[in-house]
């Protein structure tokens, strides 16, 4: 398993309700949101579709970066998925295979 420090936003739909993270094994860490291993918000709202994902060094830039996301407006959230990502494709199968 490769180990890579990743900030990511699932979402349950084009434009929907949005869940971001750290992990450091993001394939894996997806697998359980699909497969809905463990209970929370992400598994409430069916956010199951890997919308943007962002490579860093440390965990440490990782969880900075999570928390500066997560204190921007919908729209910059938004707008940052549709930097890399303008159809809201799932990204799954570019990190998985």
């Amino acid at each position: 398993m490769v180990k890579e420090t990743v900030v990511y936003i699932m979402a349950n739909k084009k434009y929907g309700t949005l869940y971001r993270g750290v992990t450091s094994f993001l394939v894996q860490r997806v697998c359980q949101h699909k497969e809905s291993t463990f209970k929370g918000f992400a598994e409430k709202y069916g956010c199951k579709n890997l919308v943007f994902y962002e490579l860093h060094e440390s965990m440490v830039s990782a969880i900075a970066r999570e928390k500066q996301i997560k204190a921007g407006s919908r729209k910059s959230k938004m707008d940052l998925i549709e930097s890399i990502n303008p159809k809201w494709q799932e990204l799954y199968e570019d990190i998985a295979f």
